[in-house]
């Protein structure tokens, strides 16, 4: 016997089940905690698109282990995320760079797949299955980075 759902029970659980797909992206703490190459597009597609001049990006969480081995605890990674610097960039606004805002000739500074660098408390928050996402505006990106272990956290 099949179970009938009602559409709006139907759509809910389509999107919980594309949210764990996003934070299915975090993996073994020894390596880099979010891998932009696990994201299922079609869990990217389900994310919100940022208007205008904003970004959309997913702040590092950090090892779950220092170098010397001593393990942190999942609350003190949680609470270092909401303070960290450093950011995923997931998605950018069709508005971001624009000449109107910047003038002629601005290349963007940043680009989907890269981390940077952005103001400690920037940006609008919400969590999703396995972490935060911010939407900041284009200008709060303050640098580019290879690789988020370079910057310091907390």
């Amino acid at each position: 016997m099949s179970l009938i759902l009602p559409l709006s029970t139907k759509m809910a659980l389509e999107k919980e089940a594309a949210l764990k797909k996003v934070g299915a992206a975090f993996v073994d703490p020894a390596d880099r905690v979010v891998d932009p190459t696990l994201l299922d597009k079609a869990a990217l597609e389900r994310l919100p698109q940022p208007t205008g001049w904003r970004i959309l990006v997913m702040p590092y969480r950090g090892r779950a282990k220092t170098k010397g081995g001593i393990e942190i605890l999942d609350s003190t990674r949680e609470r270092e995320q909401l303070a960290t610097v450093v950011a995923l960039v997931l998605k950018v606004g069709p508005g971001a760079y624009g000449e109107d805002k910047f003038g002629p000739g601005v290349k963007p500074w940043c680009k989907e797949g890269e981390w940077v660098c952005i103001g400690r408390y920037s940006g609008s928050r919400f969590k999703i299955d396995g972490g935060e996402i911010r939407i900041i505006n284009d200008d709060e990106v303050i640098a580019t980075l290879l690789d988020p272990d370079d910057i310091t956290h907390i």
